[in-house]
């Protein structure tokens, strides 16, 4: 029972967190609010993820873990990878704020291992199919996979009034899918 209560408790502290930190980033998060939020003292964070920071690290490799299971990595299929990319961001623009504030103030600072991992794991997954040639080799495997990245979180970063105007969805999944065919052809 004290297992249950500790991990809905840990549960509660990581979706109030992930909130805040999309809302406000990690400098300006305040650990009080995601107390109030998760109905649990600001000892009971700290005893969890010793920090700030330490939370910030929990809730984003989290986040990635998420975006791992949703979206899945195909090297021989980079158009619907880009548009499984766009799709999850649309569904989740939580997670892209946070990797946006991850970007903005940590550009220096330790690299989180989830990050680097799954990095990694595509990298070696694009060269494979570069030898293979199943993946052009026009592009070394991290500007194709830079690349790809920005095209399909394109829409999701841009200001409000380049959705209002293409708001239909398809439309910018459609754009996304194409453009990185264009890109491989």
């Amino acid at each position: 029972m004290q297992q249950r209560n500790a991990d809905r408790t840990r549960m509660r502290i990581l979706a109030a967190a992930t909130e805040e930190f999309a809302a406000r980033g990690i400098a300006g998060a305040r650990v009080s609010r995601i107390a109030e939020v998760a109905e649990c003292n600001k000892a009971m964070l700290y005893a969890y993820f010793g920090n700030k920071d330490g939370l910030f690290d929990a809730v984003f490799t989290a986040s990635v873990d998420a975006y791992l299971d949703e979206v899945g990595f195909d090297a021989e299929d980079l158009p619907a990878y880009a548009g499984r990319v766009f799709d999850y961001f649309e569904a989740h623009p939580d997670h892209l704020r946070l990797s946006i504030w991850y970007r903005l103030e940590r550009p220096e600072g330790q690299s989180l291992e989830a990050i680097l991992a799954v990095n990694q794991s595509r990298l070696d997954e694009l060269q494979r199919g570069q030898r293979r040639r199943a993946v052009p080799r026009e592009f070394t495997a991290v500007s194709l996979l830079s690349l790809i990245q920005a095209i399909a979180t394109s829409w999701s970063s841009m200001n409000p009034e380049y959705i209002a105007a293409v708001p239909n969805e398809s439309v910018r999944r459609r754009a996304v899918v194409m453009a990185v065919r264009k890109i491989l052809s």
